[in-house]
């Protein structure tokens, strides 16, 4: 007769522990490749800058762009051989520009840090704005992913089993890294794309060689392929830079006619780099923010029929505030009230 096993459930639980712990790192990774993985790839930039169409081309979905509402999801799938489970990547994408960065705390969140790539996309044919739209967007990610780093670094790791601390950046950025101690590295991976290049030409939907460029980046961010190798410095042709492959020294100082850079009291050479390129290129007034603030009055949400509606809307709006109004200071000089 066979042995019927005395163990109870707690035993065989406890073994199944003990059996984990002793597991090594390559029984680990052959069993880890019979499971999907997930990713979180965030897309953010200048408004109507491209990111959806970036988006589609990395879907391969032959469709026309439309303006991106606020914040949208979808996300993208890939096998990495026959008969293994599709690997996923949550794809997110901010609209509005600069005017909507509280929302990025929606997408970066404790459930994906560990496994979160941002992607910046933005217009080269709008300098005046560039800068800033650089700064708010990144300052606004990073201050999500630091604080929600602080708050898993309270219970020890992040909801998938990773090490929230552990830095992707700091294995580009090695000990012997020329500006280690001039710049403070992006927290998550990122992917910084300069777009409507075609204008001047570079990353644009009219030119398949940068377009795939950018896809191979973003595929790389959203899979885990492998590394894009190509890397052009030429600034008199589209650039292509690879994380940790260049540095302060290589780029030099800013080359400019218009402005006296000994003149310029700056903290360190990007700061020295913004304080030329906005003297370039002005940034846009406050006013002209706040003008262009209300989604209603942006012509990339144009609607001609509800438009009009809207329109006829506010002048009843303000005809009955004009009567309210009337009203109400007869009112107050009426002396038996």
């Amino acid at each position: 007769m066979p042995k019927i096993s005395s163990d109870t459930l707690w035993d065989v639980a406890a073994a199944e522990v003990r059996n984990r712990e002793n597991r090594t790192g390559e029984e680990d990774a052959e069993e880890d490749a019979h499971f999907p993985t997930e990713s979180t790839v965030f897309l953010m930039g200048s408004k109507a800058g491209g990111k959806t169409t970036i988006l589609l081309r990395f879907l391969d979905r032959d469709e026309a762009p439309k303006p991106t509402l606020a914040l949208e999801y979808t996300f993208g799938r890939r096998a990495r051989g026959h008969n293994t489970p599709k690997d996923i990547a949550h794809l997110w994408e901010l609209g509005g520009g600069i005017s909507l960065s509280d929302l990025v705390q929606i997408p970066i969140t404790a459930d994906n840090i560990s496994a979160l790539s941002v992607v910046l996309v933005l217009d080269l044919s709008k300098p005046n704005a560039l800068w800033e739209t650089m700064e708010r967007l990144l300052e606004s990610a990073r201050s999500q992913v630091e604080k929600v780093c602080a708050s898993l670094q309270k219970t020890g790791e992040s909801r998938s089993g990773k090490q929230p601390s552990q830095n992707r950046v700091s294995r580009v950025l090695h000990k012997d890294y020329p500006d280690r101690e001039l710049i403070n590295p992006f927290p998550v991976s990122l992917l910084i794309i300069g777009s409507k290049f075609d204008i001047f030409q570079f990353t644009s939907s009219k030119s398949e060689t940068t377009v795939s460029k950018a896809r191979s980046f973003v595929n790389q961010l959203a899979f885990g392929t492998e590394r894009p190798k190509s890397i052009s410095t030429d600034p008199s042709k589209p650039l292509v830079i690879p994380a940790g492959l260049d540095s302060l020294s290589q780029i030099g100082p800013p080359v400019t006619s218009d402005v006296d850079i000994g003149t310029l009291h700056a903290k360190n050479p990007l700061d020295l780099w913004k304080k030329v390129f906005e003297r370039v290129f002005p940034p846009e007034s406050i006013k002209e923010r706040k003008e262009l603030k209300d989604p209603a009055k942006d012509p990339q949400y144009s609607e001609p029929l509800i438009d009009s509606m809207r329109a006829q809307k506010d002048q009843e709006l303000e005809q009955y505030k004009r009567e309210q109004a009337k009203s109400w200071k007869n009112v107050a000089l009426d002396p038996k009230i």
